[in-house]
């Protein structure tokens, strides 16, 4: 027999053990995004006293064209990071087959997984070099001279989001592995006794049995093209004059190098307003999938 002691352990262990998550949740990020919309309200150069300026940071957020040049690179993120999903998986199909040697090819591709994006910037940089590149040496090889991608107002965004591009492919490959050894063996033997084959047994056996995994990796994707950063500091720095720059980048130099904190916070606003229309479509969709389940 229980006593009122244990009952109320039980009642309360729950709730002791979720609440230095939810103190860590709720004091560093949401207070930090009231504190950050708060901030983006104000003229501050970080040391003075915050002046009061209502929407001014965001109607001059309206009329600044580096800001459309960093909202259009981040779309342009978002549209080259969707190729990630059908990759990782037509490489996951690739590498789970059973053939000899496939076991070195599929540690290749987990490569970049042990990589951080600084490392893949730098490596990048290296491969784009015009004079002594990876590049520079195929180019070299038809007698041509190799473009120099980081330099070019046009391209250099493109060159960017496909260094990036690199580990997430490999993030989706691990995914789509991951649930290609969970499939149903049952379901793929009677699609196999129905005479199932190749692009059949693809498109209406395997692939809706993925379609959970498939979500997650295009969620993922969604969300890891909105925030990128590191990649963009390592390899140009927003440059040349700004062209590759996206919203997350903007921010870091708005706040730190030019002192204008409440800029900064405006356009970190955005980018969450951004960002949390993609978590309210994933979560919308995860209950809408469990409840469905």
């Amino acid at each position: 027999m229980t006593t009122p002691r244990q009952k109320m352990l039980e009642r309360w262990t729950p709730a002791l053990l979720l609440a230095p998550g939810l103190i860590l949740f709720f004091g560093v990020i949401v207070f930090s995004a009231f504190r950050t919309f708060w901030i983006s309200l104000h003229e501050w150069d970080g040391f003075g006293t915050a002046v009061y300026v209502g929407l001014a940071n965001y109607r001059e957020l309206w009329t600044d064209p580096q800001f459309w040049m960093s909202l259009k690179n981040n779309a342009i993120w978002l549209v080259v990071f969707l190729l990630a999903p059908p990759l990782g998986l037509a490489i996951a199909l690739l590498v789970n087959q059973k053939i000899a040697g496939m076991r070195f090819a599929k540690s290749l591709f987990f490569m970049p997984l042990v990589l951080s994006l600084v490392t893949v910037g730098v490596i990048f940089s290296w491969f784009y070099d015009p004079t002594f590149g990876i590049l520079a040496k195929i180019f070299g090889l038809f007698g041509a001279e190799a473009p120099a991608l980081l330099s070019s107002e046009r391209y250099v965004t493109f060159a960017v989001v496909f260094a990036g591009l690199w580990p997430q492919v490999a993030f989706c490959l691990v995914l789509f592995l991951a649930g290609l050894n969970n499939l149903d063996s049952e379901i793929i033997g009677a699609g196999r006794v129905d005479n199932a084959r190749g692009w059949q047994m693809l498109r209406h056996v395997v692939l809706p049995q993925l379609k959970q995994v498939s979500f997650i990796a295009i969620a993922i994707s969604m969300i890891g093209a909105l925030r990128s950063f590191d990649i963009i500091s390592v390899m140009t720095s927003g440059g040349p004059f700004g062209s590759s720059s996206v919203l997350a980048y903007q921010m870091y130099e708005e706040s730190l190098f030019s002192y204008r904190y409440g800029y900064g916070a405006a356009i970190a606003t955005v980018l969450f307003a951004i960002m949390l229309i993609f978590i309210v479509w994933y979560l919308a969709n995860l209950l809408k999938n469990e409840n469905g389940a």
